[in-house]
């Protein structure tokens, strides 16, 4: 792993790596409590369908001024002091404002989204994705410090409230009712709320999160609103918002246009509820894209600042990044045995969907390729080349899914986000050559391509009844490519936590 830079990188990486797995790994399991719960494939479409649209509504709520953040904070010319509270107090006075226009028309809202049976379920998650959205300024403060523990300490605390109120309003409540029907507490519970708790308890954990972020949101904050800055700030992050759109429609398209394609609401979230669960298995990709995403933006537009050609450490990333995504998708597929049996002993209901696993993985590995490929737009001020990428994966996977669904049913969804990041993946590759030339490794990307769907096929096709020797027959070719990767490109004395036991024997 060459070079100090790459070796920062991946020690950030790992650390909000590791709190982002243990984070989403814990909050993973509340997936097997809600559908050994709702049984009805229904009810967890239409939670599914609500964390869609909180994640569209996020994107909309940041506008892209995350990474207008940190572009500005590492500009020579600009006080960075300046820059903090000026993002602060936009995104905090649009988030007010959301929150105010929700209450108000609440009514046409749930009209239009067609869940008008529990408008308070809309109002809450409007309140959280409101919530939310003001804190990525101060949970970007962080990341701009290097505070990486902090920062996964506060994100690991919200899974953890999280976890603990939905355990308490769905498994503890219900029991308390059931064997102390004359309990103080059962005058508050009502049971009938159902899948209601699950967003009262996303509400209460986001909540404390924002108590606990309040001492860092102050620390640097000093009141001082430029709207010549802010002027700058949005001129360079509003198309921002459309890559950022483009990543929350790969992810929710499906809850999105649903309600629109089948002949009934609910047919459309009893598909939408098999998708969902089974998609959820591809968090392994996404959670380590997001984790390299925390670390990657400070580093490479702070690598921008010292005015040398760091184009090396680009392309270096990018070969990481492939080759640690590859080997998760290989882990998952040939271990996926472990996947059908928890989704049988969980929810038998839901199984049925595990068929979109591999299409679902690989559309996660080209948005993370399409994420690192958006350095070159980022640096060079032409973030419009974002909102074009991104409304053109939108039509892709708006088209794919209402023409494709209604004939071969919600695979299809996996498909149009492979092909739709797969082609922006490409396009943006392209065109940022002639702008800002990257000379990625594409000898051993490729390489690794190959190396990775031919150990898949070969691992996956012959078909072994035994469980055992079916998953030692697959392990063998996971062994092979990581013993390639480390001989090639990925020595293990250089790998963060491993190298101490290097060093020591040395």
């Amino acid at each position: 792993m060459a070079g100090s830079g790459m070796k920062s990188l991946a020690k950030d990486t790992a650390i909000y790596g590791l709190s982002s797995i243990l984070g989403r790994v814990l909050n993973w399991f509340l997936m097997p409590l809600h559908i050994s719960i709702f049984t009805n494939t229904i009810e967890y479409g239409k939670v599914s369908r609500i964390y869609g649209l909180t994640a569209l509504f996020l994107v909309l709520l940041t506008y892209g001024l995350e990474t207008g953040f940190f572009r500005f904070m590492n500009k020579k010319e600009e006080n960075a002091d300046k820059v903090y509270s000026t993002s602060l107090i936009t995104i905090g006075c649009t988030s007010l404002l959301f929150i105010l226009f929700s209450i108000c028309f609440i009514t046409p809202i749930s009209e239009w989204l067609r869940y008008t049976d529990h408008r308070e379920h809309i109002m809450i998650m409007a309140i959280v994705v409101a919530l939310d959205a003001f804190m990525t300024i101060p949970f970007a403060y962080l990341r701009q410090q290097k505070r990486p523990k902090r920062f996964a300490a506060l994100k690991l605390a919200f899974i953890f409230f999280n976890i603990f109120f939905n355990l308490f309003f769905l498994v503890f409540c219900p029991w308390i009712k059931e064997a102390y029907p004359d309990f103080i507490l059962n005058k508050f519970y009502h049971q009938d709320i159902g899948i209601g708790y699950i967003f009262l308890a996303n509400l209460i954990s986001t909540l404390a999160v924002l108590i606990l972020l309040i001492p860092t949101t102050m620390k640097g904050l000093k009141i001082d609103f430029d709207k010549s800055l802010l002027g700058r700030l949005l001129k360079y992050s509003f198309p921002l918002l459309m890559l950022g759109l483009a990543g929350v429609i790969s992810q929710t398209v499906a809850q999105l246009v649903y309600p629109y394609i089948f002949d009934s609401v609910e047919e459309a979230d009893r598909q939408l509820g098999i998708y969902s669960a089974c998609v959820k298995f591809s968090v392994i990709i996404s959670m380590f894209i997001q984790a390299f995403r925390y670390a990657y933006e400070p580093f490479f537009f702070g690598k921008n600042k010292d005015g040398k050609d760091n184009t090396k450490s680009y392309a270096d990333a990018m070969k990481y990044f492939i080759i640690f995504v590859l080997l998760i998708f290989l882990v998952v597929m040939f271990y996926i045995d472990i996947i059908q049996y928890i989704m049988h002993r969980i929810g038998r209901n839901y199984a049925i969907g595990l068929d979109v696993l591999p299409y679902a993985m690989m559309g996660e590995i080209f948005f993370g390729i399409y994420f690192n490929l958006s350095v070159w737009y980022k640096l060079t001020d032409k973030t419009k080349y974002g909102a074009y990428f991104s409304i053109l994966g939108c039509v892709i996977q708006v088209v794919m899914n209402i023409v494709l669904v209604p004939i071969y049913g919600y695979i299809a969804s996996a498909w149009a986000t492979f092909a739709c990041n797969l082609i922006i993946a490409a396009i943006s590759y392209f065109i940022g050559q002639k702008y800002f030339p990257i000379k990625y490794d594409l000898k051993n990307i490729f390489l690794y391509f190959v190396l990775a769907t031919v150990f898949y096929i070969a691992a996956m096709y012959p078909q072994i009844d035994n469980e055992l020797l079916r998953m030692g027959y697959r392990t063998l070719f996971l062994i092979a490519f990581a013993a390639i990767v480390i001989k090639k490109d990925l020595p293990l004395s250089e790998i963060p936590i491993i190298n101490r036991y290097f060093k020591r024997n040395k």
